[in-house]
């Protein structure tokens, strides 16, 4: 990996705000994999927030593995290349957030505020749970030869 240039944290963050879900790689508590996606928002510490439902295979599998590895990659159509798709993937641990605590209903609020009235009515349901992501180490992909690596204070530069 290439140490990070002084433009890719903008061109990481602007790269992201195109998107409003993320792929989710999950393990069960048997080993094996599950590729998911749901929306997100982040939270003011570029922590990713996720609002899950435990009738979905990935959120079972954050309760009882709290490992996640996030992807946001480039649409096939706007690739010149297949091989060599845009793509940011983070490594992040889970952490439940307490249902009815101010930084949950924050969240929330937030939440319906980017995705829209789906969200109040899913958070009257008890089966959701709101997840704190917590990045610990990410890769950014701009195309061959061309991939970036970054944690601690480097990646927290990506995730404003």
């Amino acid at each position: 990996m290439k140490k990070i240039e002084s433009n890719l944290p903008q061109e990481v963050i602007d790269f992201r705000s195109n998107f409003k879900s993320v792929v989710l790689a999950t393990v069960s508590s048997e080993g094996a994999p599950d590729a998911s996606y749901t929306p997100f928002i982040l939270d003011d510490n570029g922590n990713i927030l996720i609002f899950v439902s435990e009738l979905a295979q990935h959120t079972k599998n954050l309760i009882n593995s709290p490992q996640v590895s996030l992807l946001w990659i480039a649409d096939e159509e706007h690739s010149r290349n297949l091989f060599a798709r845009r793509r940011l993937t983070l490594q992040c641990d889970a952490w439940k957030l307490q249902n009815g605590t101010a930084q949950w209903d924050d969240a929330l609020t937030r939440m319906q505020q980017t995705h829209g009235k789906t969200i109040e009515v899913l958070r009257s349901l008890p089966d959701f749970h709101l997840f704190s992501l917590e990045a610990s180490h990410g890769n950014y992909v701009r195309g061959f030869a061309r991939a970036f690596s970054a944690s601690g204070d480097e990646l927290r530069s990506w995730l404003k």
